[in-house]
């Protein structure tokens, strides 16, 4: 359920911290204060992610946050497997995936982690990345909700981990559910209310 630990203890509170700061990089705050489209954090939802930056009317920069995004979470998971194992691969995702949801640069208040989820998951397991993107695409596009969309695609996680014989990342994709949920947390309760905006 868990990767076998390999990497010394000392070693993996250090790819931690990697993945926490490289995790934290606002993406979408630089890109948004670099094109001249304002501060991020007063705009919209305030959320530093893609959809947020995508209603400063922008593509070009929510494309550029989506691909910064998804990158420095694979980036810190093929860097942390390449130079160490693969428990401090995950742990180093993981501690990426936090640190977006919650940067220290910006006081803990981030975006929700849906495109580093990704970003992850393709790293740590492209096939399983691959149907949870499928699982997003059509979600999204028959019931036109971003936010429903995500939730489904964590929602099987657990599932495809069992498919793939993916054993190992079991544990963690408990763990990423429980926190895309709670970073959804007021999305849900739009969504109960049939008060979520639609995609587009």
């Amino acid at each position: 359920m868990t990767p076998e630990l390999i990497t010394p203890p000392l070693f993996l509170a250090l790819w931690a911290l990697v993945g926490y700061l490289l995790g934290s990089i606002p993406f979408g705050s630089i890109v948004t204060r670099v094109m001249g489209l304002g501060d991020l954090r007063q705009i919209g939802s305030g959320n530093i992610g893609a959809t947020n930056v995508l209603r400063t009317g922008s593509k070009l920069g929510a494309g550029v946050t989506l691909i910064a995004d998804v990158g420095k979470a694979s980036a810190t998971v093929l860097l942390a497997r390449y130079i160490a194992a693969e428990d401090a691969a995950q742990l180093a995702g993981f501690a990426a995936f936090l640190g977006h949801c919650y940067p220290i640069w910006l006081k803990f208040r981030g975006g929700k982690g849906v495109a580093t989820f990704f970003g992850l998951l393709f790293a740590l397991s492209w096939p399983i990345g691959l149907v949870a993107g499928a699982t997003w695409l059509s979600t999204a596009a028959l019931f036109k909700y971003s936010s429903l969309a995500s939730l489904a695609a964590a929602a099987i996680l657990p599932i495809l981990v069992l498919l793939f014989s993916s054993n190992n990342l079991f544990l963690l994709s408990i763990t990423l559910i429980m926190l895309i949920f709670w970073r959804h947390r007021g999305n849900i309760i739009r969504l109960l209310n049939s008060a979520e905006s639609k995609i587009g």
